[in-house]
């Protein structure tokens, strides 16, 4: 009879490192494709949402079949490597492609092109993912040691995440930045004074980075204002909308090179006549500045358009070749140690097999529920920052939540899980888990109600919601996989690979039905209409004039209060939901899976 050593600090840090890979990879998809395709190369917004609609529909077809085939397979490298491999490579080329879209492209063939390599990228994803996951019941034990890999796992995917979360618009830049310039297919416009009407305002930010309502505006005759901006072709398309945000600038004005400042220069079209320009500065400058009633000032703009596309093309290819790698590490240095021989079943045996596994379907309405409720807030996050908190400088704050939040996701699943296993068995900590995320949405709804305009004390609703978020995805993982064994038990095979299929498509599946809800909630409230005004001369006049009167951007009473209902009510109905099913439906206790454990060893 074959004894099954534990794992050796080789073979963990091998799985664990091809998880950092993977998440890195997802993570530089879910966060940045919708930026790269809307922003940088300008494809509809509503092309891209039917696109993400269309991915998530198709997922629900190939995630399971894809299951299927793994379960399917037989190899004498055994029938997850060989998946996951190649999944790895043809995922890694497609992701390159993806962010490496023909600048040429335009229109119709750009959406087309968007749509064919996100919905590929989508499907070689689940081609690794799958069978990664999938090998957890193949090469552990029940109990401890699987509890120990997938709490790894899911800490490494973590870590993967966060490395992305954090690297990626700072290495974008700086690759970008290195690789074009000595570009010679920029183009140059100069404005000035002189042949162009320019709206010129100085305005001080306040010690927090905000605008505030000292505006100072310049008579025509009291201007002496040059403007260049250096660019591509594409950043001079439509309205000339350069801001701080999509441009690197310097500029003098009287004689004062601002440290803290913003810039925003916008022209309706090339033949027009006028242009608005606004210059963002810090009390000591302001107050330099304006100390004369005349304005001589000089303003270079460098867009960083084609920084980004470059950027992102060149960091994808950068993050491929390290999921390569990383994946490789993994697939050389871990063995299957057990498999069962069974014959191979159907498509229709094999659904058939899942739909018979309740704990396995409890689960996965579970994680679906549980992501459901979180995207719904992540995906309403940075409307809340804008037009809730708007007195305060909700860029950087929405910036340092998400760096909070995150490393508290990551410390959860290292650190506060295998502490709180020490303490407690699984079915325990799942539900400090959900009771953790359901008393964070309501200090979240607290605090806004309340009127908190300080990032600091979100923080505290921060911890409790991400440190579940880090603990559930573990428990969850856990359970997916014990469901493996109780199948073995009740249908005589095991289906992990259908099983573990599910926990990919479900990821997918509430992401989707989260952005629905959420795009219904900016339609209801008519808020995402109010974020997505266009930029340009008229919209900039507008908010010069609402700061000179003292009017904060914001929107209305009843729309700022359903933003707050649906994001800290909505999830808590559906966080509810989920415990009420699972703690009606699910079984398997650790004691209880102790038990299959020994029936399945007394039947070899």
């Amino acid at each position: 009879m074959e004894t099954k050593k534990g794992l050796t600090g080789k073979e963990k840090f091998a799985y664990g490192i091809g998880a950092v890979g993977k998440d890195m990879v997802y993570m530089l998809s879910a966060s940045y494709v919708l930026y790269y395709f809307q922003d940088i190369l300008k494809t509809s917004a509503i092309a891209m949402g039917i696109i993400l609609l269309v991915a998530r529909v198709f997922d629900a077809f190939n995630d399971p079949i894809m299951g299927v085939v793994v379960a399917k397979t037989k190899t004498r490298w055994g029938k997850f490597r060989p998946w996951l491999m190649i999944g790895t490579i043809t995922n890694a080329v497609v992701l390159f492609l993806m962010f490496a879209a023909p600048p040429t492209l335009d229109g119709k063939g750009l959406i087309a092109y968007a749509a064919v390599t996100y919905i590929l990228w989508g499907v070689t994803y689940t081609m690794m993912d799958i069978p990664y996951w999938s090998m957890i019941p193949a090469f552990t034990q029940s109990g401890k040691e699987r509890e120990g890999l997938s709490a790894l796992g899911r800490s490494c995917a973590g870590v993967g995440s966060a490395l992305v979360t954090v690297l990626t618009v700072m290495a974008v830049t700086a690759i970008g930045t290195s690789l074009t310039a000595k570009s010679t297919s920029n183009i140059t416009k100069q404005f000035s004074t002189a042949d162009t009407k320019i709206n010129t305002y100085v305005i001080e930010l306040d010690k927090d980075g905000n605008p505030t309502s000292n505006v100072t505006e310049y008579a025509a005759d009291k201007q002496d204002v040059s403007v260049t901006i250096v660019g591509s072709e594409k950043a001079f398309e439509d309205v000339y909308s350069f801001n701080d945000s999509n441009t690197k600038y310097e500029f003098t004005a009287n004689g004062i090179t601002a440290d803290s400042s913003k810039v925003e220069f916008v022209k309706d079209s090339e033949a027009s006549g006028e242009a608005g320009l606004v210059f963002y500065v810090d009390h000591e400058a302001y107050q330099k500045i304006t100390s004369s009633d005349t304005i001589k000032a000089d303003l270079t703009m460098n867009s960083t358009l084609e920084v980004e596309r470059v950027g992102f093309k060149f960091f994808s290819l950068i993050v491929g070749i390290l999921f390569i790698v990383f994946i490789a590490v993994t697939c050389l240095c871990i063995k299957e140690k057990s498999s069962v021989d069974m014959a191979t079943p159907s498509v229709k045996q094999m659904f058939k097999a899942l739909l018979g596994n309740d704990q396995a379907m409890t689960i996965v309405i579970t994680i679906v529920l549980f992501n459901t409720a979180t995207y719904i807030t992540s995906n309403l996050l940075i409307y809340f920052f804008k037009y809730d908190l708007a007195g305060s400088n909700w860029q950087g704050n929405y910036t340092l939540f998400n760096t909070f939040a995150g490393a508290m996701q990551i410390l959860a699943m290292m650190i506060l899980f295998p502490l709180l296993r020490k303490a407690f068995d699984t079915m325990k900590i799942f539900y400090i888990g959900v009771f953790s995320a359901v008393g964070g949405y309501i200090i979240l709804l607290a605090l806004s109600l309340l009127g908190t305009k300080s990032v600091y004390p979100f923080f505290v609703p921060g911890f409790f919601i991400m440190g579940a978020v880090g603990i559930l995805n573990v428990i969850c993982t856990i359970f997916l996989a014990n469901t493996c064994d109780y199948g073995e038990l009740k249908n005589g095979r095991r289906d992990e690979s259908v099983i573990f299929s599910m926990q990919t498509f479900v990821v997918k599946l509430a992401s989707g039905i989260a952005a629905l809800v959420a795009s219904v909630c900016l339609a209801v409230f008519k808020i995402q209409e109010q974020s997505n005004s266009e930029m340009n001369l008229a919209v900039l006049m507008e908010k010069v004039s609402n700061l000179k009167n003292n009017v904060v951007e914001t929107i209305d009473t009843s729309a700022v209060f359903g933003l707050r209902m649906v994001m800290t009510l909505t999830p808590i109905f559906i966080l509810v939901i989920a415990l009420m099913i699972f703690k009606k439906k699910y079984i398997l206790t650790d004691k209880k899976i102790e038990e299959i454990t020994a029936e399945l060893k007394s039947r070899s």
